[in-house]
């Protein structure tokens, strides 16, 4: 049964590859499938296409005519401009989530099967007309039996089965293809990571975990809301949350009409972004305007609404720091150590040579950063970067390009609300800022609060260590030396172990004293844990005087 669909699903493949032409446009004259073709174009199908259209506009319908999974392959290709010509990717990003609703199965029946018992036992007043209808899911209203307003996500049946067969027959396709286009080596990465972001996506208590951490992210944050989880009744295939009333932000009639600042709510949204990125390394990667939504109050403040979290985005502390010293390096000019973070990084091999890299970003990127500031397209920019970047064989970095592609469309949504909004400016604005805060005291404090319980336990050990260290280098010799050489050194031994330990006493108060309670620095624990740091440093430097002045007796 299985083979059955999967070729049955082929069939369903090459028939609409074949309506829109595509096999003309992508094979190459020089190519062994070139007479296939040209064979092709006696098919009747053929003959439908839009001869007038070009190839990313063929392509683009081919992917909606192939359903779901195609739709979603395609919209996260888009973001790889990186290996995609322009005129594709422009296209690609067209592709719209919007789909027919399922019928059958009834919706209520798919929904009361997730639950385990009747719906109408759960929720009262169940819409079974979607609010919304995407590729993989779609979305209804209802209420509890409390009264609480909800929408319930439920997984399209059978969607599993289906995108099991397409992600079969693409990584074959793949698999044939990179042995003939140029970027042929990322190819299967690249379908890897597509196929890891959807099969994230059909997991739906994924996407309920990925919204309670942006809840408690964002929860000092007075203009965003993030709806509630209720979480007795979701489910892998159900999701049921708060239900949130606001206008779509590509509903500009309506942002108008609302009366609020737009040149504000356009920084906001520009701050919203870069507050997940750089504050908690956690972020919603697909900020469209579809999933963010506008709450206004009587006396015109807003709140942003945000949904649909199956795609997020993690920076992992490494990663922040480097891309966080790139972008401020690169804002600022300084291509040469653009190019060495790389490296460090080993987001490029460690044989590139910087100054070829540098030279080859200032190349691409000075152009465009020689524009007036609120001209210049701050998602564009890290785009080319990436792309020169890669023709120095930089590794396939995921977090890089959901970081790259929601730029780009946060950047797109902020001047669709105010055209004239400066993103550059409040970009490096927000990056500078960052960086002198990491590099400043309160990064410091910062970092050592975060290792505070690990070095606290571990201090602890490390006169011991020392004074095991001393030990067997002194016993080899022992038989070798004077008296009083060995009684010197097992003073400088000792002082130098007090040292340590006192030391070690410090740094874990001090340690333990940042974590649980900054302000207790005020009081008696900051005498206490400086007089140990101060007894600690004088112990280590009265053994090694000793430690010297015997030697130089010798």
């Amino acid at each position: 049964m299985r083979l059955f669909s999967r070729w049955r699903r082929l069939w369903q493949i090459q028939r609409a590859l074949l309506r829109h032409g595509l096999l003309e446009i992508f094979v190459k004259p020089d190519s062994l499938f070139r007479p296939i073709a040209k064979l092709s174009t006696i098919n009747p199908w053929y003959w439908q296409a839009d001869k007038n259209l070009g190839r990313g506009a063929r392509l683009r319908l081919t992917l909606q005519e192939l359903g779901p999974f195609f739709i979603k392959f395609g919209q996260l290709l888009s973001t790889r401009r990186d290996i995609l010509p322009d005129d594709i990717a422009d296209e690609l990003s067209k592709l719209q989530d919007q789909v027919a609703p399922f019928t059958k199965p009834d919706v209520s029946s798919v929904i009361s099967a997730a639950l385990g018992q009747p719906l109408s036992e759960v929720v009262i007043d169940f819409h079974p007309q979607p609010l919304a209808s995407a590729s993989i899911a779609q979305v209804h209203s209802a209420k509890l039996p409390n009264g609480k307003k909800i929408v319930l996500k439920v997984l399209r049946p059978d969607i599993e089965k289906i995108i099991n067969n397409d992600v079969y027959w693409l990584k074959i396709v793949a698999k044939r293809a990179s042995r003939y286009v140029k970027q042929g080596a990322r190819l299967m990465a690249i379908v890897d990571e597509i196929e890891q972001t959807i099969y994230a996506e059909l997991d739906l208590l994924r996407e309920a975990a990925n919204a309670s951490q942006l809840q408690r992210n964002l929860a000092q944050v007075s203009y965003v809301h993030i709806p509630e989880i209720i979480w007795p009744l979701s489910r892998r295939n159900l999701l049921v949350m708060e239900r949130m009333h606001g206008i779509p932000l590509t509903d500009m009639p309506q942002i108008r009409a609302s009366g609020v600042d737009l040149k504000n709510l356009a920084e906001q949204v520009i701050n919203l972004f870069f507050l997940q990125v750089f504050e908690y390394g956690f972020f919603h990667a697909d900020m469209h305007g579809g999933n963010l939504f506008l709450s206004v109050d009587d006396n015109k403040n807003f709140k942003i609404i945000m949904v649909d979290f199956g795609i997020v985005g993690l920076l992992n502390n490494t990663d922040l720091t480097y891309l966080g010293e790139n972008l401020n390096a690169f804002l600022n000019h300084d291509y040469r150590k653009v190019a060495e973070l790389h490296i460090e990084s080993g987001w490029v091999p460690a044989q590139t040579r910087s100054e070829q890299l540098a030279t080859a970003i200032s190349t691409v990127c000075e152009p465009l950063l020689a524009q007036p500031l609120k001209e210049i397209s701050f998602g564009k920019v890290f785009m080319r970067l990436l792309q020169t970047a890669s023709d120095f064989n930089m590794e396939v970095q995921p977090q890089l390009i959901l970081l790259q592609k929601t730029l780009i469309t946060v950047e797109g949504l902020s001047r669709q609300i105010y055209p004239d909004v400066d993103f550059f400016q409040t970009a490096k604005d927000t990056i500078e800022a960052w960086v002198r805060r990491r590099a400043g005291l309160r990064g410091l404090l910062h970092e050592f609060k975060q290792r505070a319980p690990r070095l606290a336990t571990q201090l602890p050990a490390l006169p011991e260590l020392i004074y095991k260290y001393l030990s067997q280098s002194v016993a080899p010799h022992q038989q070798h030396k004077s008296a009083n050489l060995m009684q010197a050194q097992y003073r400088h031994g000792f002082w130098t172990g007090l040292g340590a330990a006192c030391l070690a006493g410090g740094v874990s108060l001090s340690a333990w004293l940042i974590y649980f309670n900054a302000m207790a620095f005020t009081e008696w624990p900051l005498l206490l844990s400086t007089g140990l740091g101060l007894l600690g440093i004088a112990s280590l430097w009265y053994g090694r005087i000793l430690h010297l002045f015997t030697l130089r007796k010798r």
